[in-house]
């Protein structure tokens, strides 16, 4: 059995951060004292640096199957654990989209045999395949994800009985994204009639607009309400989303959750005249107003966790006119060092950015064992020094894409090493090439 004992550490976790030691034992923590000693035991000294729960982010997209030009699980999840994220959670709608019991286990099989971190997959919905969709066992599946405006392939739920049968008999947390498609399309033939083929990326904002993300994200919570649903929406982007939620901080009672995601808090609509296509996502980066609302709404427990929706496109992609372009952007190398930057701005600590990223993710999605330092949980770890700066260079991205919008821009913090299940699997510079990364379980209580 793999034994280690992590010396001269300081430790986050729960709100507090205290020097000490931990003992692994196999894949999971063992003993967490102050001074830990054991005979014949292996030794990594941490020397003084901070030890944190590694991150949780419940919102990527790593591309495999049928886009793996753009990126795959195997290059995606070594750019995840290099930026201190051991567990991710990855969305249907690669192609085939999975839509069925048997495309969703065909992505837990990648997984297994290519990903450095641990993995779960969520079961995509279309208009037509909800019987499919309770089938699914979500003892081992993270949830439902409903395409609540445009998306990849039959991906987008516009047929409102679908929607109203899935909230009503779904046992399990629904992620949506929430954007009202008709009030998009609008907005793009109005963008098209006034600037024909030729629309700057500059009106991304304005085409998917609050709005869009408003009336999209209420409908949502009104079916939740209805049928005491539990939903979870994904990636808040305006001001009026964040009142939607209430502050409480008693996760584990919520049945309405959110998430944040780091792009729409650290960039605003001021910078797509220097990044265009690069910034370009669903649902748009706004206004300053809209990221500070945003990150204010993540402090006051409006917001529960922070993820990337990580969403890698080449190069030449991205290169192309606005309405050619596809949305998203690669971030799971950086999201830790991000939210770093973001805490200076706004005035959070360590164990708060250890709270929304590790902590919370796994009380929203009932994560077995995972997301603390705790004895007897898995040991997912992060060995991370906040006063030590990294610049972000094309040479070091681990992502398939090999860009950055943060390319040249110097971060806070560096992650020294990363642990997944008891074992070393980056080093602070390179990725340790033999795989000890799981299937994510759940606890689930309804």
């Amino acid at each position: 059995m793999n034994k280690l004992i992590i010396k001269n550490a300081q430790l986050v976790n729960e709100g507090k951060i205290s020097a000490g030691d931990l003992l692994i034992e196999g894949e999971r923590i063992s003993k967490i004292e102050r001074s830990i000693s054991h005979p014949d035991v292996e030794i990594f000294d941490a020397k003084g640096h901070y030890l944190i729960p590694g991150c949780i982010d419940d919102q990527v997209h790593f591309r495999e199957p049928g886009l793996t030009h753009k990126a795959n699980i195997a290059s995606e999840s070594a750019a995840a654990v290099a930026g201190g994220i051991t567990s991710f959670m990855e969305m249907p709608n690669t192609i085939p989209n999975a839509l069925t019991k048997e495309l969703l286990e065909d992505k837990y099989q990648i997984a297994k045999h290519h990903s450095f971190a641990n993995y779960s997959f969520y079961m995509g919905v279309s208009n037509d395949n909800l019987e499919e969709v309770l089938k699914v066992n979500y003892d081992k599946v993270c949830g439902i994800k409903v395409f609540m405006g445009s998306s990849t392939g039959n991906m987008l739920v516009d047929n409102v009985t679908v929607l109203e049968n899935l909230f009503k008999n779904a046992s399990v947390l629904i992620a949506t994204h929430c954007e009202d498609e008709t009030i998009i399309q609008t907005n793009l033939q109005a963008a098209k009639d006034k600037y024909g083929a030729n629309i700057p990326v500059t009106e991304h904002p304005n085409i998917r607009n609050r709005e869009a993300c408003f009336t999209s994200s209420s409908f949502a919570i009104d079916l939740a309400k209805k049928y005491n649903s539990r939903l979870h929406i994904l990636h808040i982007s305006t001001k009026e989303e964040c009142e939607l939620f209430k502050k409480t901080t008693s996760l584990n009672e919520k049945r309405i959750t959110a998430e944040a995601c780091v792009h729409h808090m650290y960039f605003n609509e001021t910078k797509y005249p220097e990044l265009g296509n690069l910034i370009k996502c669903n649902p748009a980066i706004k206004t300053a107003e809209d990221s500070d609302a945003i990150a204010m709404a993540l402090k006051n427990t409006q917001l529960d966790v922070v993820a990337t929706d990580h969403a890698p496109h080449t190069w030449d992609e991205k290169q192309g006119a606005y309405l050619q372009a596809p949305s998203g952007l690669p971030l799971v190398q950086h999201s830790l060092s991000l939210m770093l930057n973001l805490g200076e701005r706004y005035h959070w600590d360590l164990p708060f950015i250890v709270e929304k990223m590790a902590h919370n993710p796994a009380i929203c999605f009932q994560i077995k064992d995972r997301g603390f330092l705790r004895e007897g949980y898995y040991a997912d770890l992060v060995l991370i020094d906040p006063a030590i700066n990294t610049m972000v260079r094309k040479s070091e991205l681990l992502y398939k894409c090999a860009w950055s919008p943060l390319e040249g821009v110097e971060l806070k913090g560096k992650v020294l090493s990363t642990f997944v299940n008891g074992r070393q699997v980056f080093d602070g510079k390179k990725i340790n090439h033999n795989l000890v990364s799981q299937r994510l379980e759940f606890n689930r209580i309804h």
